[in-house]
C-alpha cells in the first residue's frame, strides 16, 4: 500500500524464477491500473465484491490482486502465503467473489472435503502460474461457479488472456482481453501486443497453436523446455501431459546434459516405485520420449510462486 501510494510512477516486482533466477523489474503504476480495470470489467467485479489474497506480494500475481481491489473498490481478505488458503479461519462465513491461486494451492484445497466445499463457493476462481492437469480439470469441471485458467507473465502485469475451465463454455482455447492483439513468429512462439499493459510487443518463448480466425490460442509448451535428445526434439510439457493420466504423485519433466545423446529426458517426482514408472514409460510414451533418469525427491522443488523449479539439475 505504501509503495502504491508513493510519489513514484513505478513499482518494483520480480519475475517468478521458473526458468532461472528471479529478476527485478520496475513497472508503471498506470499500466497496472489498466490491467486491473481490464480484469474487473471482464469478470464484473466491483465494490460489492470480496477478493482473497493468498500469494507472496513480491510477485506480480499478488500485487495485481491488491491493485484490482484498490482500483475497483473491492474488499480484500489477506490469509497470508499458504498452500491451503481455503483452510484459513479468516474466511469463515465469508463469500469470496474472486480468488487467484497457483495449481498447487488448488490441488491442496481439493484434498479435503471442507476446503473443497469452500473452493466451490468462490464466484470467480482464477488459476495461473502453471498447467492445470487433466485430473484437476476433471474435478473442476463440475464446480457451480466460474473457474478460469489465466495466461500471462510479469511483463504483461499478470494475465492478458483467459480460458474457461468449467461449464458449457469450457474450452482449451485462450481468448485475449480487450485491446490485446496476438500473432506468432516462424517458430509458432506467441507475440503479444498489449499497449495498455506493456509498452512494446512481447516476443514470448511459448509455443502455441494460433487460430487467427477466432483470435485464440492453445499453449503447447515453452521453446526453452524443448529437449533435444539424440537429434529428436521433445516438448517437456507434452511428456507431462501424457504421464499425468497415470501418475497420482507430483512430478515434472526436465533434462540433463549427456555425452551420448546431448540431452536426456529426466523425471523428477515424489513417486517412489521406479519399476512401475518404467512400465508406464514403456506403455504410454514413444521410445525417444521415455525418461532415461528418474530422480525421486521427498518434495517437488518449486519456486516461491509454486511453479516447478526445472533448473535443479
Amino acid at each position: 500500500m505504501e509503495d502504491w501510494h508513493s510519489p513514484s510512477d513505478t513499482l518494483l516486482v520480480h519475475t517468478s524464477g521458473s526458468t532461472g533466477k528471479p529478476k527485478p523489474m520496475w513497472v508503471e503504476k498506470s499500466r497496472m491500473r489498466e490491467s486491473a480495470l481490464l480484469t474487473c470489467r471482464f469478470l464484473g467485479l466491483d465494490a460489492d465484491c470480496t477478493a482473497l489474497l493468498c500469494m507472496p506480494l513480491d510477485y506480480i500475481a499478488a500485487k495485481m490482486m491488491v491493485v484490482r481491489a484498490l482500483v475497483c473498490g473491492m474488499r480484500i481478505i489477506d490469509v497470508g502465503v499458504s498452500g491451503h488458503p481455503m483452510a484459513s479461519p479468516l474466511i469463515d462465513n465469508e463469500q469470496i467473489d474472486f480468488a487467484a491461486m497457483v495449481p498447487l494451492q488448488v490441488y491442496n484445497s481439493l484434498q479435503t472435503d471442507r476446503e473443497r466445499e469452500r473452493l466451490t463457493q468462490v464466484r470467480h476462481l482464477l488459476i495461473g502460474g502453471g498447467t492445470i492437469d487433466e485430473r484437476m480439470e476433471a474435478q473442476l469441471a463440475t464446480f457451480p461457479h466460474a473457474v478460469w485458467s489465466s495466461y500471462g507473465m510479469t511483463e504483461t502485469l499478470s494475465h492478458i488472456a483467459l480460458r474457461k475451465v468449467n461449464g458449457a463454455d469450457a474450452s482449451q482455447w485462450y481468448y485475449p482481453l480487450e485491446g490485446v492483439l496476438l500473432d506468432v513468429d516462424e517458430d509458432n512462439c506467441l507475440l503479444i501486443d498489449a499497449p495498455r499493459v506493456c509498452p512494446a510487443v512481447l516476443h514470448t518463448n511459448d509455443v502455441v497453436e494460433y487460430d487467427r480466425a477466432k483470435n485464440a490460442f492453445k499453449v503447447l509448451g515453452r521453446k526453452d523446455h524443448v529437449i533435444c535428445s539424440g537429434g529428436v526434439k521433445i516438448q517437456a510439457e507434452e511428456v507431462e501431459r501424457m504421464l499425468g493420466k497415470y501418475l497420482d504423485a507430483p512430478f515434472f519433466i526436465t533434462s540433463q546434459k549427456d555425452e551420448k545423446f546431448g540431452e536426456i529426458v529426466v523425471l523428477v517426482t515424489e513417486y517412489t516405485d521406479k519399476k512401475n514408472l518404467e512400465d508406464i514409460f514403456h506403455n504410454v510414451l514413444p521410445k525417444y520420449w521415455q525418461p532415461k533418469k528418474i530422480v525421486v525427491v521427498p518434495e517437488l522443488p518449486r519456486t516461491e510462486t509454486g511453479k516447478p523449479k526445472r533448473t535443479i539439475l
